[in-house]
């Protein structure tokens, strides 16, 4: 990023100084290299279902995370505190956390878009945005478990360094890893800890969530083939930079390509995550159907329109920009949305590029 003022990771308006590498991906549109993650056997859907009621007994609980490290209670949590997104994946399978951390609520009042289905209003915010951690209101709920993502090695997401040592002291946690994997292995793993948790990964509004997330699959396997060489390009806007990302990094990107998607991989990836463009080179790739990162933190649309390069895009003059929630939710009632609307969207796109 330049040292202009820009987006500071929480997506308020911040000094000159340069954000730290995880900010950089809170605000810039890439979920993650990081160190790829040894603990990536297992997870799948199946499995996954096997593992209802698992942990759920009154003896002692124990969940093995990404990081190789096992999560241990005298019995099965209940005051659990996740990151909103891994909280919102939660409540798809069955299980309600007690708190949230990370983006959960707009300024108009409504819920952030990785708040999924969570009624925030009944649940406890301790941050709103990076950085924020309220530890004293966390330490009063005596949390039993605290989860969240790992898009860095084995990082946890939205956990401040400043404050972690303190938070990890009270409560056992469980990272799940979500890059460099398909969708389908992470949803798997939140199903799998869903269930340990005491859900009910057979109930009706499961099992249907998964048959439209399979369906959908079918959906957009055919509209690949059936639009075979449209280039999808995957970016995320700031005020100075177009970060176009690499495919390979994020679960659902490297799924939809697993169902025959085209897209563009940029060359220059710095870090692993993705290529930071000038807006003077923000055609420097050739696309046919824009996915724009939809967070609050990065810029949309109505908020590219006065960029010449951005407006001379040949996906931009044709209309066919969709949104992409680049932080979805882990689940099967989560991500059947976002893979319909790519395949909606590349069913009606024509080559521009």
């Amino acid at each position: 990023m330049s040292t202009s003022p820009q987006p500071s990771p929480s997506g308020r308006s911040g000094g000159p100084s340069r954000p730290s590498r995880r900010g950089l991906l809170a605000v810039g549109g890439a979920l993650g290299l990081g160190g790829l993650l040894t603990a990536c056997g297992g997870g799948s859907s199946d499995k996954a279902d096997k593992a209802s009621g698992a942990g759920a007994d009154s003896g002692s609980w124990t969940f093995k995370d990404d990081r190789g490290e096992t999560a241990r209670t005298k019995k099965t949590p209940k005051q659990v505190v996740a990151f909103t997104g891994t909280a919102a994946a939660l409540h798809d399978f069955g299980f309600e956390c007690a708190a949230v951390f990370g983006p959960t609520e707009l300024k108009d009042g409504k819920p952030d878009p990785q708040a999924g289905d969570l009624d925030i209003g009944k649940v406890t915010i301790l941050g709103n945005a990076w950085g924020e951690f309220n530890v004293e209101k966390y330490a009063a709920l005596a949390p039993d478990l605290l989860v969240t993502n790992m898009l860095q090695g084995s990082e946890l997401w939205y956990v401040p360094d400043g404050s972690k040592k303190k938070i990890l002291a009270l409560a056992p946690s469980v990272g799940i890893n979500v890059t460099k994997v398909s969708l389908t292995k992470v949803i798997g793993r939140y199903a799998e800890l869903a269930g340990s948790l005491g859900a009910d990964l057979k109930a009706k509004k499961v099992t249907d969530a998964k048959a439209r997330f399979e369906k959908a699959s079918e959906t957009l396997r055919k509209a690949a083939r059936d639009k075979k060489g449209l280039k999808v390009l995957c970016a995320s806007g700031s005020a100075d930079l177009l970060y176009v990302s690499d495919p390979a990094v994020y679960a659902d990107l490297a799924y939809f390509r697993s169902l025959g998607v085209e897209f563009v991989v940029p060359g220059k990836v710095t870090g692993g995550f993705f290529e930071s463009l000038s807006w003077e080179n923000a055609g420097k790739y050739a696309a046919d159907v824009i996915l724009l990162d939809n967070r609050t933190a990065a810029l949309q649309p109505k908020d590219l329109e006065a960029k010449p390069t951005w407006a001379g895009l040949p996906a931009v003059k044709a209309g066919q920009i969709t949104p992409w929630l680049s932080e979805p939710r882990y689940s099967y009632a989560g991500c059947a949305p976002l893979v319909e609307r790519l395949a909606a969207a590349i069913e009606k796109a024509e080559k521009v590029s």
